[in-house]
Formats: structure tokens, C-alpha cells, sequence
């Protein structure tokens, strides 16, 4: 079980209590000794004083202790605490004034314990009711009773000034505990959020992936088997062909599976450059490829970008422009852009009409990703033109 005195509290009175205790602990005993140890009054009269100071130890310590300790204190109890220390303190003052110096022990407590309107009430019976007390039991010389009640004026203020300082840092501390309280809930539910939003993010880049890889290659082994179907009975050597166009698609659908479990770059870039990468696609799609400008190595993220424009405009040309459409891809090389193009001279379509669907918002998405953009244009009856223009850094200097 750990020990309350090495916790560390929230509040800085709580974590030096034990130098509070010392405190408390001096105070009590110089009291003891400048009460026993007075010439006025008699002994009999110091050693009640004394007794009746006797009991604050225990109080304090059973008590009064865990009660300065919570976090924050009950004032009820904290209210019944100090009520029972000053039945036992007043009395003591008033028959001994040196019992006084017991004071700046009970005082703070006040204002650790006590809302302030009810601290400084505690504060002024403390401070002034020893005083009045001890005049009128005693009726001392006026030269005393001015001096006194002067040291007792002094000491209320004097009070009154440190349990003020008292109470702000205690209120600063809780505030600063609340804050801390909140910037450690706020940090859970952004690291919450970030996680929710990473995995988000995660989800559909894959989707994006496997529609523009598995997907797309699934849907072209589909159609060349409806193809292949219709051609057995009549065309053999071009079913043959269709067969083959099949097994090479279905080891390229390996492949991309391979390479997103591997989380490594598309199989067609794998060990080639993107044209060369560009023409394979363009022969399985029977598309032809244009290639302008000075070719050159580019980052992963832009020839990735590149690829699977082509393959899900390559594959909406299959599926949506009609029977056998003629499709171009232009690849143009610029000093500070890639751009890459498919055109294809089917039915087209009304881009406005488009919902859903992870094509055309995934080919967005992939080159808004890059800093790129993509566009769609296309007329119902006139073909369709994807273009992707994306940035790439210049070519080096020969120099």
C-alpha cells in the first residue's frame, strides 16, 4: 500500500505537508515552553494552560491531518475541527498570554480549510477573543491592554494578507489540476481521433487499391471469359489468345495482391520505369501510348498516381465506353509536371450524373494526394478524356 506522505499531490501545500507538519510541531512546542516557562500567572494557572494545549497534538494528528489533506478539504468537517482546536485554544490564551503564539499554527489552517468569508471570521476569533479575554479576566495595566490588542491588530493583519496569498495559490493549484485534468483528456481524444482518423484513412486507401488492382483485374478476367464463351464454337486461335490474355491478367492480379500485402510499389512499376510500365498496361487493354517529352525517374507517389489513372480509366473504357473502343494514352514529360491522359472514343457519359462509386473519387483522391489534379471530361455520345496533371521535380542540371 503506498504511503499517503510519497504521493504527489496536485496542490503545493500537499505535496510539503510534512514540512507543515514540522511546522505545526515547532510552533506547539515553543507555545508549551513560553507558557510553562512565564513569571505571570501563578504555576497552577500555566499548567492548566498547559494541559489544555496538550490534546491539540492528537487532534491535529487524527483529525485535523487528513482533513488538511483532501483534495479539497471537507469544510464541514474541517468547520468541527478547528471548533474543537480553539475550545481548547481560547481558554489557554486567556488565562496565559504567551499561549497566543499558538496563532500561527491554528491561523493557516483556517484558510486551507474554510471558504474566506468563514476563514476570516475564524481568523479575527482567533487573533482578537484571546485578547478581550485575558484583559477582562486579568485586568492588566492600559499600557498592556494597548500593547496587546496593538499585537493583536498587527497579527490579524498580518494573517488576513498570508491566508489570502494562501487561498490563491491553493485556487491556482486547482485550476492548474483542472487544466491538466482537461489537456490530458483532450490529448486522449485527439490521440483517439488521430487513430480513428489514421485507420480511416487506411481503409480507403486500401479500398482504393484493390478497386483499382484486384477489382479492375477480376472484371477484365470476367469479361475475357464471356468473350472467350462467344468465341469457342467459331474462333478458336482468337479465344486461344483470350485464354492467354487471361492467365497473364490473373498472374498480374497475383502480383498487385503480393505487393499490397508486402505494402511494396505496384507489380507493373516493380524493377520498370512508367512508360515501360504504361506500355504493358496498354497491350493488355489494346490501347495504344504516347510518350512525349524527356522520360526520367520520378518519385514513387507520382508514377504510382500515374498507374492507376490509367488501369481505372483503362477499365471504365472496357466496361462503360461500349463495344471496342479505340483508347489513347498520352504520357507528357514536363520540367515541373507529369501529365497523363486516356482518351477513348465511346458512348461517353454525363460526369454530373456520376454518384458513389470509388472510381472517379479514388482517381481524385490519389492525385489531390500528391498535390495534383485530376479532371473528367466527357459528352454523352463523344468519348471520354481523363487527364491527371500532376507536379514533379525538374530534371537535373548536366552541370
Amino acid at each position: 500500500m503506498t504511503d499517503p506522505d510519497d504521493t504527489v499531490g496536485a496542490y503545493t501545500w500537499a505535496r510539503s505537508f510534512r514540512i507543515w507538519d514540522t511546522y505545526f510541531a515547532l510552533i506547539w512546542l515553543a507555545t508549551l515552553v513560553f507558557v510553562l516557562g512565564t513569571a505571570h500567572p501563578a504555576w497552577p494557572v500555566r499548567v492548566v494552560a498547559a494541559g489544555l494545549l496538550i490534546p491539540l497534538v492528537p487532534l491535529f494528528v487524527w483529525i485535523g491531518r487528513p482533513i488538511l489533506r483532501g483534495d479539497p478539504p471537507e469544510e464541514r468537517q474541517a468547520l468541527g475541527y478547528l471548533v474543537a482546536a480553539m475550545a481548547l485554544f481560547l481558554p489557554s490564551a486567556i488565562l496565559v498570554g504567551e499561549t497566543r503564539l499558538m496563532t500561527f499554527a491554528l491561523v493557516p489552517q483556517c484558510f486551507m480549510t474554510l471558504r474566506m468569508h468563514r476563514a476570516l471570521a475564524a481568523v479575527a476569533v482567533i487573533n482578537l477573543v484571546p485578547v478581550l479575554g485575558w484583559a477582562l479576566v486579568w485586568w492588566p495595566s492600559h499600557q498592556d491592554v494597548f500593547f496587546n490588542t496593538l499585537f493583536a491588530l498587527v497579527t490579524l493583519v498580518f494573517s488576513v494578507a498570508v491566508g489570502s496569498w494562501v487561498i490563491r495559490i491553493i485556487e491556482q493549484s486547482q485550476e492548474r489540476a483542472a487544466l491538466i485534468t482537461e489537456l490530458d483528456a483532450s490529448r486522449h481524444e485527439v490521440s483517439r481521433l488521430s487513430a480513428e482518423r489514421g485507420a480511416l484513412a487506411e481503409r480507403e486507401r486500401m479500398a482504393r487499391e484493390i478497386h483499382d488492382t484486384l477489382a479492375q483485374g477480376f472484371t477484365s478476367l470476367l469479361m475475357l471469359i464471356q468473350a472467350v464463351e462467344a468465341e469457342l464454337d467459331h474462333d478458336v486461335p482468337q479465344a486461344r489468345r483470350h485464354l492467354a490474355l487471361m492467365d497473364e491478367t490473373a498472374r498480374q492480379n497475383l502480383a498487385e495482391a503480393r505487393a499490397l500485402v508486402a505494402g511494396g510499389a505496384p507489380a507493373d512499376l516493380a524493377g520498370a520505369s512508367l512508360p515501360d510500365a504504361l506500355r504493358r498496361l496498354a497491350t493488355r487493354h489494346e490501347a495504344t501510348l504516347d510518350v512525349t517529352g524527356s522520360a526520367r525517374p520520378l518519385p514513387a507517389g507520382a508514377e504510382v498516381v500515374a498507374l492507376r489513372t490509367c488501369q481505372e480509366a483503362l477499365a471504365n473504357a472496357r466496361r462503360h465506353a461500349g463495344s471496342s473502343p479505340a483508347v489513347g494514352i498520352c504520357l507528357a514529360y514536363a520540367d515541373e509536371h507529369l501529365t497523363v491522359s486516356v482518351r477513348d472514343d465511346g458512348c461517353g457519359f454525363d460526369p454530373e450524373t456520376v454518384r458513389g462509386g470509388y472510381g472517379l473519387a479514388g482517381l481524385r483522391a490519389r492525385a489531390t494526394e500528391v498535390g495534383g489534379t485530376a479532371q473528367v471530361r466527357s459528352v454523352p455520345g463523344d468519348g471520354t478524356t481523363v487527364t491527371v496533371r500532376l507536379p514533379v521535380p525538374p530534371p537535373r542540371s548536366a552541370w
